[in-house]
């Protein structure tokens, strides 16, 4: 099978090359910078492409295709942006729209936890959203302009909520980046949150497993939760990691308020293959 992969060169996106790898797949890499994936195998196609202008014949530039795994997405991490229903949104859908038109089978775009708002407890795929920022309100506008779309055109549709995730190659802005950033500093201690909220965290390596296993059923599996299905404290997972490695830091709790944008406890179900 074809796999053509956008934002290839993100943080989810070199994970899913990698679970792309592992299965033998014929994978295409989308990227508007080349150099970002210079260090790929050779097996795998590389294509530039900035989607907000990928020319009419951005289908026949990827190869044709038979799947598109949509990770690419601008903006992040300020969700409360107007940037992604402003500009973000029209971009997504014009770009996919288009390759539907010319050809395109079947896609997996990823969407957000934040786009159940701020619901708490077990978040189901049939939990109806309820986004109160900018960024989850685009993904689930964009999520229905494409249902809308595929009662006029045939296609294939999943759409992958993501939860939380960690891992080497995150954005510096993150938990994990943060703590092990103050671990080689030096820093005797870590400045968070009270660290009781319950979140829903995988690695960014399941992450991207998880997402191939649910691209490569090459049907319509409608909305799908990408997650662990377990809540964690904030707390105990970064006390896990610091068991984990070995890092000697003290955890300085309450210096920063709880976010605002996201209830205190809520976690995902994780939908039936």
């Amino acid at each position: 099978m074809k796999i053509a992969v956008t934002g290839a060169s993100g943080f989810v996106g070199r994970h899913v090359i990698a679970a792309l790898r592992m299965q033998g797949e014929e994978i295409i890499a989308i990227t508007r910078d080349k150099v970002r994936l210079d260090k790929l195998y050779p097996s795998i196609q590389v294509v530039e492409m900035d989607i907000e202008k990928p020319g009419a014949d951005a289908y026949e530039k990827m190869n044709r295709p038979d799947v598109l795994i949509h990770l690419a997405w601008d903006g992040l991490p300020n969700y409360k942006s107007l940037h992604h229903f402003e500009t973000e949104l029209p971009k997504q859908y014009r770009f996919l729209r288009l390759l539907i038109d010319s050809g395109l089978p079947s896609m997996l775009v990823t969407g957000t936890c934040f786009e159940y708002g701020m619901q708490s407890g077990p978040l189901s795929a049939n939990t109806r959203p309820m986004p109160t920022n900018p960024y989850g309100y685009a993904k689930d506008a964009l999520r229905k302009q494409l249902a809308y779309l595929q009662s006029q055109k045939k296609f294939q549709l999943t759409w992958a909520r993501l939860f939380y995730m960690y891992g080497e190659g995150q954005p510096a802005t993150s938990l994990y980046p943060l703590l092990k950033s103050a671990v080689d500093r030096g820093d005797k201690f870590f400045n968070m949150s009270g660290g009781e909220q319950l979140r829903d965290y995988l690695s960014a390596e399941e992450i991207g497993q998880k997402i191939v296993q649910v691209a490569l059923l090459n049907r319509s599996a409608g909305i799908t939760n990408i997650c662990s299905g377990k809540p964690i404290s904030v707390r105990k997972l970064v006390e896990q990691w610091i068991s984990q490695n070995g890092w000697q830091i003290e955890l300085n709790m309450g210096f920063y308020p709880y976010p605002d944008y996201e209830p205190m406890a809520f976690w995902g179900v994780e939908s039936q293959a």
